[in-house]
């Protein structure tokens, strides 16, 4: 399947209570990356490899996202999952499950970015026949993010929470591939995260790694958004 026939998730509902006291006008993902909203940078990496069916799940300041992606004009087809009360990041995807048209389809955490390459995770993720495929990364943060344990075939066996750790581990980067069947193992409660209640209980079904070389890069904390700001600010996205 190519990546224009994939639609993409991004989840961008969250409070982002961290980051208000420098980004308190607006919603966590359309914080200024020297001149560009966040969103926006996500947008146009995926749309480079060319997914075009993007489905915001929008949440806390939802009305700011959509007025902002309603003027879009280019080739993109942009919805919204809105939800009315935090969902977490497993209710959020549950939430759009009637707009999902393909399988896999592609989910993004919309306050991170890691560049990996999406066209060799589409094909890992066939080559697979995975149920579950998610992009990993190398950190030696361990406990902002919690490690992930796989086994020689790049099966993942175990999902650790977030812990300190003196070795260099490899996390998830908030990036996945998921069959539309993900959706039946889905808790029935409305409320839920895919770290902690959804990906423990299918991990022995069909769950791969993607390890890629680049790392993660977020804006949960002031101190991380300014670091974005500069690590960002050698890639091109205009």
């Amino acid at each position: 399947m190519s990546p224009d026939n994939i639609d993409v998730l991004i989840l961008v509902g969250g409070q982002g209570k961290r980051l208000r006291q420098v980004v308190g006008d607006r919603p966590k993902p359309l914080a200024d990356i020297n001149g560009l909203p966040f969103l926006d940078i996500l947008i146009r990496y995926v749309t480079g490899y060319g997914f075009r069916r993007i489905i915001l799940c929008t949440g806390y300041m939802g009305a700011r996202v959509r007025e902002y992606y309603r003027a879009r004009t280019d080739d993109v087809e942009i919805l919204f999952s809105e939800e009315q009360a935090p969902l977490g990041t497993g209710g959020a995807i549950k939430n759009a499950e009637a707009l999902v048209r393909s399988s896999p389809f592609l989910v993004m955490n919309g306050d991170s970015f890691c560049s990996a390459n999406l066209e060799h995770f589409v094909t890992f993720h066939q080559e697979k026949n995975a149920r579950l495929s998610i992009v990993l990364a190398y950190s030696d943060k361990q406990e902002d993010y919690g490690s992930v344990t796989l086994d020689s075939s790049r099966r993942i066996t175990r999902f650790s929470e977030k812990v300190p750790c003196a070795d260099q581990s490899i996390i998830n980067a908030g990036i996945y591939l998921m069959n539309e069947d993900v959706f039946a193992s889905m808790p029935r409660k409305r409320r839920f995260s895919l770290e902690y209640e959804l990906f423990p209980e299918i991990v022995s079904d069909r769950c791969y790694g993607f390890v890629s070389e680049w790392p993660i890069t977020d804006i949960g904390t002031p101190e991380r958004y300014e670091a974005a700001k500069r690590l960002l600010s050698t890639q091109q996205f205009q």
